[in-house]
């Protein structure tokens, strides 16, 4: 390398490791609200829509394992990518660019998949649309592929964009969760709203119900407000572009050996924080799966199709998700004080313990309704539960709010601290974290409908063994987890929290 070259390099290093104002992290963490609002959709929604499309309950789960499937992969590979980006256009924002774009693709296969199928051949007085559910799943594909192909590297720019500051560090990934919860707030706010399809009167057609249309109607307004932040932070923060790609060390295959590299390198801090997060996802995504279908089954009683109590439910669910995504935003504007009041450890074990707790309740809130439709002989479908029951179920998603806050933020930022403190690529590193995330989704995916179905059905038994990986990963947060370097301001920085 000849010395212009170095001194290029070297000052793209320098410019890296200073700290942007405020306002351009603010901005590029807005991207989340865009992203988040799709899958609060999807989240609240689909797991009904899927069943409505003929796929049994036992079986929606592994519809869900195509998204942590295509995550093993596509985040680590973008990462690694993204690290070594020549663009013109920095490292980062082609491939947040490029994962909006297929956002869109993917929600307008979703949206009308019933659509298609029915086009190509589906019969609709069958309970099984075959057709319908392969563009679901095709478009359910390209839309984690897409969202990894987003979030990643624009958690990445955000770690580059706040320099060697771990408080900065700490406080960009809260305001990205932050900006995740006004997504979903959004996103539940428009599930819950069943009139919404009047805006697209297109949108009903005899393919697509009611129900259909309105989740159609929203996947239109999500791509719309995808499209607008993204633009506008792509627009106005700009990246240094990297002028020449690291070289590639070893005789491995790049991406796949360097990942290969990452683990056999990795110290022995993001060695603990991985298995925290793994654990704290096997507790959280059989309520992130099963969350609305829970409160259409187990708490109001009904049945998919049949009267109204499970689409009350369900309804009753993208409420309590909306009021999840309440708690969620002004624990996540909290995040950094508390942090620094309480301690890291401290602040995740303490969490995770609650998660714990708030899904043990489900089994006790889930008993209670089961007990009212005992006592008053209900057997059908069209009763609803008592407004304790209710209350008790929303009370679940509203604490859960606080841990989420915590899980959407700490892991990703500690990742960023310890990466650095190691001088691994941001990227890359995130990528790796990823996988504690989609491996245990892989297993909750693959293992909870079976599970339900062995005792009984429903959703509680996948919900038990989350609050015990919830506790477990409790423990280890405050007996393990290795704290993170002090903080301290960086002098170059461009302006300070």
């Amino acid at each position: 390398m000849d010395s212009s070259t170095k001194q290029a390099s070297s000052e793209v290093q320098i410019e890296m490791n200073k700290a942007a104002p405020l306002k351009v992290i603010v901005l590029v963490s807005s991207i989340a609200a865009g992203v988040q609002f799709g899958w609060a959709l999807q989240l609240s929604l689909l797991t009904p829509y899927v069943q409505l499309l003929g796929i049994p309950h036992e079986w929606a789960a592994f519809i869900w394992l195509c998204g942590p499937i295509s995550g093993l992969l596509v985040q680590p590979i973008a990462g690694y990518l993204s690290d070594r980006c020549t663009s013109r256009f920095g490292r980062r924002r082609p491939f947040i660019a490029a994962g909006a774009f297929l956002v869109g693709v993917a929600v307008f296969l979703i949206g009308y998949a019933a659509d298609i199928g029915y086009r190509s051949g589906d019969d609709l007085n069958k309970h099984t649309k075959p057709r319908a559910v392969a563009v679901f799943v095709v478009g359910f594909w390209i839309l984690d592929v897409a969202n990894n192909m987003l979030q990643g590297p624009c958690r990445a720019l955000l770690a580059d964009l706040s320099g060697d500051d771990p408080k900065r560090t700490r406080a960009a990934n809260a305001l990205f969760s932050f900006f995740m919860a006004v997504g979903n707030v959004l996103g539940y706010a428009a599930g819950s709203y069943t009139k919404l399809y009047y805006i697209f009167p297109f949108s009903s057609t005899i393919a697509c119900d009611v129900y259909c249309a309105n989740l159609k109607s929203c996947f239109f307004i999500s791509i719309a407000l995808l499209a607008v932040l993204t633009i506008t932070a792509l627009s106005i923060v700009k990246e240094v572009p990297l002028d020449t790609k690291p070289e590639h060390h070893g005789n491995s295959i790049p991406v796949i050996g360097e990942l290969i590299e990452s683990f056999r390198d990795m110290k022995k801090p993001m060695w603990i924080l991985m298995l925290v997060t793994a654990l704290n996802w096997v507790g959280w995504f059989p309520f992130i799966l099963f969350d609305t279908d829970w409160m259409g089954k187990e708490i109001f009683g009904g049945v998919v199709g049949e009267g109204k109590a499970y689409d009350a439910g369900v309804r009753a669910g993208a409420l309590g998700l909306l009021i999840n995504s309440v708690v969620l935003a002004f624990m996540s504007l909290g995040l950094e004080p508390i942090a620094r009041k309480i301690g890291v450890k401290a602040l995740w074990g303490g969490v995770n313990f609650i998660l714990a707790i708030g899904l043990a309740m489900t089994v006790v809130v889930s008993k209670m309704a089961e007990s009212y439709r005992l006592t008053h002989g209900i057997t059908g479908s069209d009763t609803l539960p008592p407004d304790n029951v209710k209350a008790g179920a929303l009370a679940i998603f509203a604490v859960l709010g606080i841990p989420l806050a915590v899980t959407f933020s700490l892991p990703f930022a500690l990742a960023s601290i310890f990466s650095k403190a190691s001088g691994a690529g941001q990227g890359l590193s995130l990528g790796v974290l990823n996988l504690a995330i989609v491996v245990p989704q892989m297993f909750v995916s693959a293992t909870s409908g079976q599970f339900d179905a062995l005792f009984g059905g429903g959703n509680l038994p996948a919900f038990v063994v989350g609050a015990i990986a919830a506790a477990l990963s409790g423990i280890l947060a405050l007996t393990m987890l290795p704290s993170p370097p002090p903080d301290f301001v960086n002098n170059s920085a461009g302006g300070h929290f």
